[in-house]
């Protein structure tokens, strides 16, 4: 008997001495997002995200989310994160024009980037293949980056049709190249932050603004800019991100396990989820809410218009501007963005 005791108590050391074996530490990583916890995109993409990452690492890792901007303001996720004030943030790169300029690429006016998934998978193919690109991100640590899919105008009282609706029309923008589309129509671009937005529309603030359709549905802006006018305004670009002194606190065996739902899978997932599926949610919710929405596609010809202005000029515009910053590689980032958006 006492041959047996004995030969189960070193078992069970054993088995305590394992790597993990009851004390197994619960790793949390508080998570800032700018987004209404049950916004279209936080419900449809973040949180299922967050729970493949608790699977994947077998619960060894909890990540808490902070949304509607409780943890950090949108516009200091990155900062908040580098800092770390957060471990982890969802970021929207428009707030900081010209921090990731090659990136930028991707959000040119009118590139023919047919939905958020398609824009979602260039984009991380980009960070891949570009040491350029992968540089501009250098101060935290990239999980994966996602788009917006093509947005489009929402405006208040003045249903958009031609491009002579817009001259003189205070439109909200956002990013890199909204601005400078918006000047080329003859708009008045005005910078103001998305939770912000509701307000400037009800108010007059702004007269539209161009939108994706998450935001419609998280920030209900079907509200009070019923109008939507189908043109092309390109996409927006985002990431998710993680302080670099905690992930390199992290085990091997939890950033394998992390990286295997981030990267390339996370990007597509992202920009189907947040954004593509999110049209639908937004019409069926403005009906249920009896909000009416007009929706105006302009003809070809006249879309070959605000192509022709506030399109392929910027797209030669930003390579000029690159070039001249010491960017030698834009004209290839760009045709190679073209070639991969096709």
């Amino acid at each position: 008997m006492k041959k047996i005791i004995a030969m189960l108590c070193v078992a069970v050391g054993s088995l305590i001495a394992m790597p993990g074996f009851l004390t197994a530490e619960v790793i949390t990583l508080r998570l800032a997002d700018q987004n209404p916890e049950t916004g279209w995109g936080p419900t449809h993409a973040m949180l299922p995200w967050i729970k493949k990452v608790e699977d994947a690492t077998g619960g060894r890792v909890k990540i808490e989310p902070y949304f509607s901007q409780t943890l950090a303001k949108g516009k200091d996720s990155w900062t908040a994160v580098k800092n770390g004030i957060a471990d982890m943030a969802w970021c929207a790169h428009g707030y900081w024009p010209g921090m990731t300029p090659m990136a930028s690429v991707i959000t040119l006016a009118g590139l023919p980037i047919e939905n958020a998934e398609k824009g979602s998978e260039v984009l991380w193919s980009l960070y891949e293949k570009y040491p350029e690109v992968r540089e501009e991100y250098k101060d935290n640590h990239v999980l994966f980056l996602f788009t917006t899919a093509p947005y489009h105008l929402i405006t208040t009282e003045k249903q958009v049709k031609v491009l002579d609706d817009l001259k003189g029309m205070k439109i909200r923008t956002f990013g890199d190249q909204q601005p400078a589309q918006m000047k080329a129509y003859g708009a008045v671009p005005m910078s103001i932050p998305m939770p912000d937005t509701y307000s400037a529309l009800q108010k007059g603030v702004v007269d539209g603004m161009a939108a994706p359709w998450d935001a419609i549905f998280s920030f209900r802006l079907y509200e009070v800019a019923p109008k939507f006018t189908y043109a092309p305004f390109g996409v927006l670009s985002f990431s998710v991100i993680v302080n670099k002194d905690k992930w390199a606190s992290l085990p091997e065996d939890i950033k394998e396990a992390i990286n295997s739902v981030s990267g390339m899978e996370a990007a597509k997932f992202f920009g189907a989820n947040y954004f593509d599926s999110a049209k639908p949610g937004v019409l069926k919710k403005a009906k249920e809410t009896g909000h009416e929405i007009t929706e105006y596609a302009p003809p070809a010809e006249e879309l070959k218009k605000w192509e022709e202005i506030g399109g392929q000029p910027l797209w030669e515009n930003w390579v000029k501007q690159m070039e001249e910053k010491g960017h030698p590689k834009a004209r290839e980032i760009l045709n190679s963005t073209l070639d991969m958006v096709q």
